[in-house]
């Protein structure tokens, strides 16, 4: 993990009146997790345990033991298809229910009626381990988008970036409809403002033109194709076609309401290993993901206030239209506003 938070932050917690949105989150990379592989999470503002079974299957469970509180992912260890508890072994299943307590002459009557654990809902998509949170643990209202380039063995999805920051997933979203910001952080004043059209859930948007880039120092001019499709709170891929062709999948997971980690997991078509084609496609993620990318972000976020009701002008983007569509996200509690001061 890239940590770019400042040395001494300013509690902010207060700008970000909404709680965490309800959507399907990144919450592990399916290479990164083998069989009885076992991990603690801290997402969504609760604790939980990642695991793969010695069948192959992926759950997250929150990380209490129900028993005495031991925390699952420390010391926790996989026995068959369940996950044994460090402190008195008693063993879990991927739905979260009890399935052993290796020391015990009764099963207790709860253990057989219900669900000991909260069980998150998983799916495996795109190399991606997709867990769905909702604040009233309601089922998914909505399905992952799958990228099957990032399965595909002609294509290179090895290039992955980490950082945290004290940002919302909404906010850091909507950096991308705030046309106007990018000549000023990112030097790309040719940024075309695109369309977009929202389906539900589901936000796409697509912009073709010309666009300015900063390459290796030097202001070059690209035929620019961008499309990207926005899957709720949590998902969000990019097609980049400029100077080269690469699928962008950022990847927003909240820890809590206003501190988020960011991931960018790019695909393309799989070059020679050490070709310059293979060079050419790394330095374009790079940059993208460098200091006139995200990198030159972070500062913002890390010191900006939310304002509800911010002063758009025109130039500014699709800002008040996104906020209006990101709000479905949020339950019953302090829904951003969505409408400028005049």
């Amino acid at each position: 993990m890239i940590n770019h938070l400042p040395d001494s932050p300013i509690d902010r917690s207060m700008d970000f009146p909404w709680g965490v949105p309800y959507g399907w989150y990144f919450v592990g990379y399916s290479d990164e997790l083998k069989p009885g592989d076992v991990k603690p999470l801290r997402y969504f503002e609760r604790e939980q345990v990642l695991f793969r079974n010695e069948g192959g299957e992926v759950a997250l469970l929150d990380a209490h033991c129900p028993h005495l509180g031991a925390h699952l992912g420390y010391g926790g260890k996989v026995n068959g298809k369940s996950i044994a508890c460090p402190f008195h072994g008693w063993e879990f299943k991927p739905d979260g229910f009890c399935s052993g307590i290796p020391y015990a002459k009764k099963f207790p009557p709860i253990a057989k009626r219900q669900a000991l654990l909260h069980s998150y809902p998983v799916k495996e998509r795109a190399n991606v381990i997709w867990a769905w949170y909702h604040p009233e643990n309601v089922e998914p209202i909505f399905d992952v988008v799958d990228y099957p380039e990032y399965t595909d063995p002609s294509w290179d999805n090895s290039m992955r970036y980490e950082w945290i920051a004290y940002t919302s997933p909404q906010e850091e979203a909507e950096n991308a409809v705030d046309i106007a910001h990018f000549q000023f952080v990112h030097g790309a004043p040719g940024v075309p403002e695109g369309r977009a059209v929202y389906e539900g859930h589901i936000r796409r948007s697509r912009s073709d033109g010309k666009f300015k880039m900063n390459d290796n120092g030097e202001m070059k001019v690209f035929e620019s194709h961008v499309a990207t499709i926005a899957n709720g709170a949590g998902q969000k891929i990019t097609t980049l076609e400029a100077k080269l062709k690469v699928w962008l999948m950022v990847l927003l997971t909240p820890i809590k309401r206003n501190l988020t980690e960011i991931r960018f997991s790019y695909a393309f078509p799989k070059q020679k290993p050490g070709s310059a084609g293979e060079a050419e496609y790394r330095a374009y993620c790079e940059r993208i993901a460098g200091e006139t990318g995200l990198l030159a972000d972070l500062p913002i976020f890390n010191n900006k206030v939310h304002r509800p009701n911010p002063i758009i002008v025109d130039g500014d983007g699709d800002i008040l239209r996104y906020r209006q569509w990101f709000s479905q996200f949020y339950v019953n509690e302090g829904e951003p506003q969505s409408m400028a001061a005049e």
